[in-house]
């Protein structure tokens, strides 16, 4: 037989589910991953596969954008690009990977949700397409390619930086003021 006793945590649990309605409760919750574009070019296939020498020349390409697409939830999108040239410049392989997130913010000012969606969510979607990117290349008969990590918290500083030294020299006079100085 089992029975409803109340342990007197009622004041408790009801405390921690309340909430103050001057400051909503701030969440960030991940919704979803997934892969909204991937290709994987080889077009010097199967030549490169024979007697390549040296090592190739890795270009890596990282850009991250966001938009709104619901009342509290941001789509985050990292889009990468690997490409790998040979000898004679030939490409051994080119791939393109935008790897997306649905999160849902809420409670969070905008200046708050700034380095969130800049930076935090970028690093929670970064592993997954490191994976895809490997395992695109491993399946088009390359050797693996360890793509390292990426500290998204400079990266997001920097950008910052350089946007406000852009708004800077923006905001300087191209002519000289008109009128009685």
């Amino acid at each position: 037989m089992t029975e409803n006793n109340s342990t007197g945590n009622s004041a408790a649990e009801g405390a921690a589910g309340a909430t103050d309605a001057s400051q909503p409760q701030r969440q960030l919750v991940l919704q979803k991953i997934y892969i909204k574009d991937l290709s994987f070019e080889s077009p010097n296939s199967p030549q490169v596969f024979a007697g390549q020498a040296g090592e190739p020349q890795i270009q890596f390409n990282l850009k991250s954008s966001s938009r709104q697409v619901g009342e509290t939830a941001w789509e985050v999108l990292l889009t990468i690009t690997v490409e790998a040239k040979g000898a004679e410049e030939r490409t051994l392989f080119l791939v393109e990977l935008q790897q997306a997130g649905i999160f849902n913010l809420q409670g969070y000012s905008e200046e708050e949700m700034r380095p969130l969606i800049g930076s935090y969510c970028p690093s929670v979607l970064y592993p997954y397409a490191r994976e895809v990117v490997s395992e695109a290349i491993s399946k088009g008969g390359f050797p693996q390619l360890l793509l390292q990590p990426i500290n998204f918290d400079a990266v997001y500083l920097q950008a910052q930086q350089q946007q406000s030294n852009q708004q800077q020299v923006d905001m300087t006079p191209t002519e000289p003021p008109v009128g009685n100085a």
